[in-house]
């Protein structure tokens, strides 16, 4: 049986996660809180300080406690599948393909993947969903090597990347992500739900194994009302590099 305290850090989370307490809002003090939940303001602050520690909820003025984020965003503080964060949040991922072919490798695929051109390799177009809601599309390229071990996965697989870790003992490593910001088009807006040149947050990555080899590069586009990214920093270790826009 959990712990009072783990009990209201977990009803505060989802409190979160619905918006009861938006991004930049005030959690209510420490002894409202030991008043509602009928404990003391020490259980209280053992919840609190769990929130703390996950990057939820920041410091202001006295015992009040600022919104940071809620556990539908994406940090990137670690290397993390889209399943893997989604089971992190007690959401269900799902994925379902939409297209996968293999083509000569442009001019793009080849300096992303170190690739000769014209090198055939995979492209798969897959819609990513929470709990069946579509809320990513991801256009992949896989490098050739490893191409033939993604081809048979089943096209509603829930995580490729956990597939591949089981079948063939890959992890991957490392991620470089460009983040900004494009209007959808017309499949975009078919496939996601919403609205044509409605904004989209578009992730550019490029994963690689241990050993710095180009697995995959993508081109992933979140709806922007459903997902949203952080970065947790400090005066000792700034993972985010700010670059013009290319």
């Amino acid at each position: 049986m959990a712990a009072r305290h783990e009990e209201i850090a977990d009803e505060l989370r989802r409190a979160i996660d619905r918006e009861e307490y938006a991004v930049g809002a005030l959690l209510p003090a420490e002894t409202d809180l030991a008043t509602r939940y009928g404990v003391s303001r020490g259980t209280v602050r053992q919840a609190v300080a769990a929130l703390t520690s996950e990057g939820l909820i920041g410091s202001r003025q006295g015992a009040r406690r600022v919104v940071l984020a809620s556990r539908r965003s994406q940090s990137f503080a670690e290397l993390r599948s889209f399943a893997q964060w989604a089971r992190a949040m007690g959401r269900a991922a799902t994925g379902r393909v939409v297209a996968q072919e293999y083509r000569p490798a442009g001019t793009e695929d080849a300096v992303r993947l170190q690739l000769r051109a014209g090198t055939p390799v995979l492209h798969v177009l897959r819609v990513r969903g929470l709990d069946g809601e579509p809320v990513l599309l991801e256009r992949t390229v896989y490098a050739d090597w490893i191409a033939a071990a993604v081809e048979p996965i089943e096209p509603d697989c829930a995580s490729v990347t956990q597939r591949l870790l089981d079948d063939t003992g890959l992890v991957f490593a490392y991620g470089e992500h460009v983040i900004d910001a494009v209007a959808a088009g017309a499949q975009d807006a078919e496939l996601l739900g919403v609205r044509r040149t409605s904004p989209l947050l578009r992730v550019r990555r490029v994963t690689t194994t241990y050993e710095g080899r180009p697995v995959e590069w993508s081109d992933d586009r979140y709806r922007s009302d459903a997902v949203s990214f952080s970065v947790h920093n400090s005066i000792g270790n700034n993972a985010l590099a700010r670059k013009t826009a290319e």
